[in-house]
């Protein structure tokens, strides 16, 4: 995209830059489908006068705020010159990067297109990509430690995203097998009163973790690779005395282990193995009394080297907008009232989870 000058002068105090989107470019990919990518941009930048003329698009306003619309114009472009379409989602995500970044050119900084470009796993016609700073750091993390821990909220794609980082470094021979597992903790149900076998009653437990692995893998090979072993679903209490070598380990919902627990797992590490551990520690499932190893274990490892601590919030929310704001509802009523998740500390409470 280039940038010309125009003729007109803005008004005192006010900067104005005009861009030419290639023609290779339909104005359609570049404003949205009845101009729903331009609504995005003029509600986050309202000092701004945005017009559309032809492929010319200029811009009038504060010299910060059009710096930003230029930069962000700029990475619209660079995204779509993947073949990757612009969403609302993804320009929003894009303008709060920007914003964040103060004038989006921070050295060191990951950049939009950056984070919206990058490739995790492609099946089934889809591409798997990380949708927030956060999110791209989180998965670099992944890349570069062989302990990492990825602590946020409820639809952040914490366990999602490693998910796909197992099945990528099973496809590339990275590592030889998979291992899945969560502690088999009741969210205010009881576990004992569900019918059927041990195994039926662990099933809904791991359901999650079946239904990500059938997103990301062709489902007729799922119970080949589970018979041949080299993909193991299964409790905690499953892991203990064994030691896992050349394997991607995931263990889900980690605030529901017990110090003990989390211990134990973690010592389970072989050799040419890399473990991700995921949970949310506003949502513990423990009995009353008994501390989360998720939230002790941060204060024993920081720092250690080879773990990394990755940290989401609800700006990291990929579910429905809704989510995010209910997540920080829940946070602010929290710090108001002095209680979790609504509940004052110390009693006991309950709770739907879910990534």
């Amino acid at each position: 995209m280039t940038q010309t000058p125009t003729a007109h002068t803005p008004a005192q105090g006010q900067a104005r830059v005009q861009f030419t989107i290639p023609a290779q470019h339909p104005m359609v990919t570049v404003l949205g489908s009845g101009d729903a990518l331009l609504r995005v941009i003029e509600k986050a930048f309202p000092g701004a006068d945005i017009h559309v003329r032809g492929n010319e698009i200029s811009a009038v306003g504060d010299a910060t705020e059009v710096a930003l619309i230029a930069r962000l114009f700029d990475e619209m472009m660079l995204v779509l010159r993947t073949g990757q379409p612009m969403t609302e989602d993804a320009v929003e995500r894009s303008i709060a990067m920007l914003k964040a970044s103060g004038d989006g050119e921070n050295e060191g900084q990951e950049t939009p297109a950056q984070v919206l470009t990058q490739n995790i796993l492609s099946s089934r016609g889809r591409t798997i990509r990380p949708k927030t700073l956060n999110q791209k750091r989180y998965v670099d993390a992944i890349d570069k430690h062989t302990i990492v821990f990825g602590i946020g909220p409820a639809g952040t794609g914490k366990t999602y995203l490693a998910m796909a980082k197992a099945v990528q470094a099973l496809q590339s021979k990275q590592v030889n097998r998979i291992i899945l597992t969560r502690p088999a903790v009741e969210a205010g149900e009881r576990l004992g009163f569900l019918p059927g076998t041990l195994y039926e009653k662990i099933d809904p437990y791991l359901r999650p973790l079946y239904d990500a692995l059938h997103d990301m893998l062709d489902p007729d090979s799922i119970p080949r690779l589970m018979a041949a072993g080299t993909i193991e679903v299964a409790p905690l209490a499953y892991m203990r005395g064994r030691t896992l070598n050349d394997a991607f380990i995931i263990l889900d919902e980690a605030q529901n282990t017990s110090p003990e627990q989390m211990k134990m797992f973690l010592t389970r590490l072989g050799f040419d193995s890399k473990i991700v551990i995921t949970g949310d520690v506003t949502q513990v499932d423990l009995p009353e009394g008994t501390k989360s190893g998720l939230r002790q274990v941060q204060d024993i490892l920081e720092g250690v080297d080879d773990v990394h601590f990755s940290r989401l919030s609800s700006h990291d929310v990929v579910r429905h907008k809704l989510v995010g704001r209910i997540v920080d509802a829940y946070e602010s009523y929290d710090s108001r009232h002095g209680t979790e998740n609504g509940t004052h500390k110390g009693r006991g409470k309950s709770g739907h989870k879910g990534k």
